[in-house]
Protein backbone atom coordinates (compact mmCIF):
# COMPACT_ATOMS: atom_id res chain seq x y z
CA UNK A 1 0.00 0.00 0.00
CA UNK A 2 1.65 3.64 -1.02
CA UNK A 3 0.56 7.03 -0.16
CA UNK A 4 1.19 8.94 -3.23
CA UNK A 5 1.72 12.88 -3.47
CA UNK A 6 2.10 14.60 -6.60
CA UNK A 7 3.26 18.62 -7.18
CA UNK A 8 0.37 19.17 -9.49
CA UNK A 9 -2.61 21.78 -9.11
CA UNK A 10 -4.01 20.58 -12.84
CA UNK A 11 -5.22 17.58 -13.47
CA UNK A 12 -3.03 14.52 -13.37
CA UNK A 13 -1.60 13.29 -16.57
CA UNK A 14 -0.17 10.32 -17.02
CA UNK A 15 1.07 8.11 -19.72
CA UNK A 16 2.01 4.27 -19.08
CA UNK A 17 4.11 2.17 -21.22
CA UNK A 18 1.44 0.62 -22.48
CA UNK A 19 -0.43 3.28 -23.44
CA UNK A 20 2.33 4.74 -25.15
CA UNK A 21 3.29 1.65 -27.37
CA UNK A 22 -0.48 0.92 -28.34
CA UNK A 23 -0.44 4.46 -29.52
CA UNK A 24 2.59 4.52 -31.66
CA UNK A 25 1.75 3.05 -35.21
CA UNK A 26 2.85 -0.29 -35.70
CA UNK A 27 5.43 0.75 -38.12
CA UNK A 28 7.11 3.28 -36.43
CA UNK A 29 7.41 1.29 -33.13
CA UNK A 30 8.80 -1.72 -35.14
CA UNK A 31 11.57 1.08 -36.66
CA UNK A 32 12.14 2.30 -32.95
CA UNK A 33 12.47 -0.81 -31.12
CA UNK A 34 13.72 -3.21 -33.71
CA UNK A 35 12.30 -6.94 -32.96
CA UNK A 36 12.84 -10.15 -34.60
CA UNK A 37 9.95 -10.46 -36.56
CA UNK A 38 9.87 -6.76 -37.26
CA UNK A 39 6.10 -5.28 -37.89
CA UNK A 40 4.72 -8.70 -37.70
CA UNK A 41 5.73 -8.91 -34.33
CA UNK A 42 4.45 -5.58 -32.93
CA UNK A 43 1.37 -6.95 -34.08
CA UNK A 44 1.03 -9.80 -32.09
CA UNK A 45 0.67 -6.96 -28.96
CA UNK A 46 -3.24 -7.17 -28.01
CA UNK A 47 -4.46 -4.08 -26.08
CA UNK A 48 -5.74 -5.45 -22.74
CA UNK A 49 -9.29 -4.38 -21.73
CA UNK A 50 -8.14 -3.42 -17.93
CA UNK A 51 -5.58 -0.89 -17.16
CA UNK A 52 -2.78 -3.08 -16.56
CA UNK A 53 -1.51 0.16 -14.14
CA UNK A 54 -3.69 -1.47 -11.43
CA UNK A 55 -4.48 -4.53 -12.98
CA UNK A 56 -2.24 -7.22 -12.40
CA UNK A 57 -2.75 -10.28 -14.88
CA UNK A 58 -4.05 -13.27 -13.41
CA UNK A 59 -1.47 -15.23 -15.18
CA UNK A 60 1.22 -13.41 -14.07
CA UNK A 61 3.26 -16.44 -12.23
CA UNK A 62 3.57 -17.84 -16.20
CA UNK A 63 4.16 -14.76 -17.78
CA UNK A 64 7.17 -13.44 -15.68
CA UNK A 65 10.23 -16.03 -14.92
CA UNK A 66 12.55 -13.81 -13.53
CA UNK A 67 12.55 -10.53 -11.52
CA UNK A 68 15.92 -9.97 -9.82
CA UNK A 69 17.49 -6.07 -8.65
CA UNK A 70 20.38 -5.25 -7.82
CA UNK A 71 20.94 -2.73 -5.14
CA UNK A 72 22.41 0.23 -6.50
CA UNK A 73 25.48 2.34 -4.68
CA UNK A 74 24.04 4.84 -2.33
CA UNK A 75 24.72 7.66 -4.28
CA UNK A 76 21.92 6.73 -6.52
CA UNK A 77 19.55 4.85 -3.80
CA UNK A 78 19.22 7.60 -2.28
CA UNK A 79 18.89 10.16 -4.50
CA UNK A 80 14.95 8.57 -4.67
CA UNK A 81 14.67 6.78 -0.94
CA UNK A 82 14.54 8.13 2.10
CA UNK A 83 13.70 5.97 5.73
CA UNK A 84 11.49 8.14 7.24
CA UNK A 85 10.41 5.57 9.55
CA UNK A 86 13.98 4.93 11.00
CA UNK A 87 14.84 9.28 10.85
CA UNK A 88 15.45 11.01 13.85
CA UNK A 89 12.49 12.37 15.74
CA UNK A 90 12.25 15.73 16.63
CA UNK A 91 10.25 16.21 19.08
CA UNK A 92 7.97 19.50 20.61
CA UNK A 93 5.41 19.37 23.62
CA UNK A 94 2.57 16.78 22.67
CA UNK A 95 4.34 15.27 20.14
CA UNK A 96 6.97 14.51 17.25
CA UNK A 97 8.06 15.24 13.44
CA UNK A 98 9.86 12.67 11.60
CA UNK A 99 11.04 14.36 8.23
CA UNK A 100 12.46 14.01 4.61
CA UNK A 101 13.30 17.39 3.88
CA UNK A 102 16.10 19.75 2.51
CA UNK A 103 18.00 21.45 5.19
CA UNK A 104 20.16 24.87 4.30
CA UNK A 105 22.51 23.53 7.31
CA UNK A 106 23.51 19.96 6.63
CA UNK A 107 24.78 19.99 10.05
CA UNK A 108 24.15 17.22 12.09
CA UNK A 109 22.86 15.27 8.36
CA UNK A 110 25.06 11.90 7.81
CA UNK A 111 26.07 10.89 4.36
CA UNK A 112 22.81 9.36 2.99
CA UNK A 113 20.17 11.90 4.58
CA UNK A 114 22.79 14.70 2.66
CA UNK A 115 22.36 13.01 -0.66
CA UNK A 116 18.25 12.68 -0.25
CA UNK A 117 18.42 16.56 1.21
CA UNK A 118 20.56 17.91 -1.91
CA UNK A 119 18.56 16.02 -4.01
CA UNK A 120 15.57 17.76 -3.27
CA UNK A 121 16.75 21.24 -3.72
CA UNK A 122 17.95 20.44 -6.99
CA UNK A 123 14.86 19.99 -8.53
CA UNK A 124 11.69 22.23 -9.40
CA UNK A 125 8.78 21.66 -8.01
CA UNK A 126 9.67 18.83 -5.09
CA UNK A 127 8.02 17.74 -1.55
CA UNK A 128 9.00 17.79 1.44
CA UNK A 129 7.59 14.99 3.32
CA UNK A 130 7.01 14.83 7.26
CA UNK A 131 4.87 12.33 9.72
CA UNK A 132 3.42 14.24 12.51
CA UNK A 133 2.28 11.90 15.96
CA UNK A 134 0.39 13.98 18.57
CA UNK A 135 -0.09 12.43 21.43
CA UNK A 136 -3.51 11.98 23.32
CA UNK A 137 -4.69 15.55 23.87
CA UNK A 138 -1.55 17.21 22.39
CA UNK A 139 -1.41 20.06 20.75
CA UNK A 140 0.11 21.23 17.75
CA UNK A 141 -0.33 24.91 18.12
CA UNK A 142 -1.27 27.69 15.64
CA UNK A 143 1.20 27.87 13.27
CA UNK A 144 1.35 28.84 9.33
CA UNK A 145 4.17 28.40 6.51
CA UNK A 146 5.61 31.10 4.45
CA UNK A 147 7.00 28.94 1.68
CA UNK A 148 4.66 26.11 0.93
CA UNK A 149 1.02 24.70 0.68
CA UNK A 150 0.41 21.56 2.90
CA UNK A 151 -1.56 18.69 2.53
CA UNK A 152 -2.02 15.61 5.36
CA UNK A 153 -3.38 11.77 5.41
CA UNK A 154 -4.36 10.94 8.77
CA UNK A 155 -3.19 7.46 9.31
CA UNK A 156 -4.17 6.94 13.08
CA UNK A 157 -6.19 8.46 15.81
CA UNK A 158 -8.76 11.20 15.24
CA UNK A 159 -8.42 15.25 15.92
CA UNK A 160 -9.65 18.68 15.49
CA UNK A 161 -8.58 20.86 13.31
CA UNK A 162 -8.84 24.63 13.23
CA UNK A 163 -8.13 27.20 10.35
CA UNK A 164 -7.54 30.69 12.24
CA UNK A 165 -8.89 33.28 9.67
CA UNK A 166 -8.98 37.19 9.54
CA UNK A 167 -12.03 37.17 12.42
CA UNK A 168 -13.33 33.70 12.18
CA UNK A 169 -11.48 30.30 12.92
CA UNK A 170 -12.94 27.44 10.86
CA UNK A 171 -12.68 24.27 13.06
CA UNK A 172 -13.85 20.34 11.72
CA UNK A 173 -12.93 16.77 13.18
CA UNK A 174 -10.52 14.37 11.54
CA UNK A 175 -10.36 10.66 11.08
CA UNK A 176 -8.52 7.90 9.92
CA UNK A 177 -8.16 8.57 5.83
CA UNK A 178 -9.39 11.90 5.83
CA UNK A 179 -7.42 14.49 3.86
CA UNK A 180 -6.27 17.94 5.14
CA UNK A 181 -5.10 21.00 2.75
CA UNK A 182 -3.52 24.29 4.38
CA UNK A 183 -3.22 26.90 1.56
CA UNK A 184 0.06 28.88 2.05
CA UNK A 185 0.07 31.65 4.94
CA UNK A 186 -3.00 30.12 6.21
CA UNK A 187 -2.58 29.65 10.03
CA UNK A 188 -3.73 26.21 11.36
CA UNK A 189 -3.85 24.05 14.75
CA UNK A 190 -4.18 20.95 14.99
CA UNK A 191 -4.96 18.75 18.45
CA UNK A 192 -6.02 15.19 19.15
CA UNK A 193 -9.12 14.18 21.19
CA UNK A 194 -9.13 10.41 21.20
CA UNK A 195 -7.45 8.53 24.01
CA UNK A 196 -4.97 7.03 20.99
CA UNK A 197 -2.17 9.08 18.96
CA UNK A 198 -2.60 11.05 16.22
CA UNK A 199 -0.55 9.98 13.45
CA UNK A 200 -0.49 11.79 10.20
CA UNK A 201 1.65 12.33 6.96
CA UNK A 202 2.02 15.41 5.77
CA UNK A 203 3.48 16.79 2.52
CA UNK A 204 4.54 20.45 1.83
CA UNK A 205 5.19 21.84 -1.51
CA UNK A 206 8.44 22.73 -1.29
CA UNK A 207 12.10 21.79 -1.87
CA UNK A 208 13.67 24.41 -0.38
CA UNK A 209 13.94 24.52 3.98
CA UNK A 210 10.50 24.87 5.17
CA UNK A 211 9.56 28.25 6.13
CA UNK A 212 7.20 28.29 9.46
CA UNK A 213 6.45 30.52 11.92
CA UNK A 214 4.21 29.58 15.15
CA UNK A 215 2.41 31.57 17.38
CA UNK A 216 4.87 31.25 20.50
CA UNK A 217 7.60 32.74 17.71
CA UNK A 218 5.48 35.43 16.81
CA UNK A 219 3.69 36.74 19.84
CA UNK A 220 6.76 36.51 22.39
CA UNK A 221 8.99 38.40 19.19
CA UNK A 222 6.58 40.86 19.86
CA UNK A 223 8.14 44.02 22.07
CA UNK A 224 5.77 43.85 25.02
CA UNK A 225 5.05 47.99 24.67
CA UNK A 226 3.31 47.17 21.74
CA UNK A 227 1.41 44.09 22.73
CA UNK A 228 0.38 46.28 26.18
CA UNK A 229 -1.28 48.54 23.24
CA UNK A 230 -2.80 45.77 20.91
CA UNK A 231 -4.28 44.31 23.94
CA UNK A 232 -5.05 47.09 26.43
CA UNK A 233 -3.10 45.18 29.55
CA UNK A 234 0.26 46.20 32.05
CA UNK A 235 3.34 45.92 29.46
CA UNK A 236 4.85 43.60 32.69
CA UNK A 237 1.94 41.09 32.43
CA UNK A 238 3.53 39.77 28.85
CA UNK A 239 6.73 38.59 31.40
CA UNK A 240 3.65 36.00 32.17
CA UNK A 241 4.80 34.05 28.64
CA UNK A 242 7.28 31.59 28.59
CA UNK A 243 9.80 32.04 25.75
CA UNK A 244 9.44 30.63 22.71
CA UNK A 245 10.65 26.81 22.33
CA UNK A 246 10.19 24.67 19.27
Amino acid sequence: LFLLFFTTHEELQTLDVDDAFFSTPEDIAARALQPRGGVNFIRTFKKQVEDQAVNLPPNLDELVQSANYVQSPDNLVWQYFYNLKGSTEYPFPGGAFQWARYRRNATGLNDTEKIFSESLNKHENTLTLATLRISSNGLGQPHFHFNANEMGYVISGCGQVGVILSGVTASFNIGIGDVIFFPVGTQHYIKSVCDEDLLLILAYSTGNQLETLRMNEYFKGTADHILAQLFLKEQAEFQNFPRAAR
